[in-house]
């Protein structure tokens, strides 16, 4: 007898597979601004790391720019310090009570770049997915009461699940590179 619950769990990890990929490519800046680009940067504040939108408020008054309202004054700097530091390529303005961050027209060059940034996120979401295949099916070959057809039946099921689950990732990715590579 084959557990479903492997079936299940295995279909849960996809699933969650495809929705962090989703949030990764929020992340990836394209022409235009969003919040969600500063999602992964975090400033030294109080004595420890924390993520920009928990020490100001993040806003978007025009469609290439983005203000950065802090909380609290003292951490300005340190916001300002932690944006030049990351992989965002902005350099922040900062007027001494929020710091504007100005998004360029992506060049070609740039944007090739976050394609292949992209590329790179969705092959590990793949490999993540055929991790959790490969368990799955460990899982159903070390069932002592599953006869061969049906361990062969649960396999065929967890590859269909897998395909079907790099499929979405395709469209996911297609739609990112079509967005980033949207002038």
């Amino acid at each position: 007898m084959i557990d479903p619950s492997i079936r299940q769990n295995a279909e849960e990890k996809m699933k969650k597979t495809r929705e962090s990929l989703v949030r990764n490519f929020a992340t990836i800046r394209t022409g235009r601004a969003t919040t969600s680009v500063l999602d992964r940067i975090t400033a030294e504040a109080y004595g420890s790391m924390m993520p920009i939108n928990q020490l100001a408020t993040i806003g978007v008054p025009e469609a290439r720019m983005l203000t950065i309202h802090p909380f609290d004054k003292k951490n300005l700097g340190a916001i300002e310090k932690a944006i030049q530091k990351s992989d965002l390529g902005i350099n922040p303005v900062n007027d001494g009570s929020m710091i504007r961050l100005v998004f360029p027209p992506l060049n070609e060059e740039r944007r090739k770049d976050l394609a292949k940034q992209a590329k790179k996120l969705a092959e590990e979401a793949k490999v993540s997915m055929r991790n959790v295949r490969r368990e799955a099916i460990d899982a159903f070959k070390r069932l002592k009461d599953a006869s061969e057809d049906e361990v062969k039946k649960a396999q065929d099921d967890i590859q269909k699940l897998l395909d079907k689950s790099i499929d979405e990732v395709g469209k996911i990715l297609a739609a990112k590179e079509k967005e980033i590579m949207e002038v």
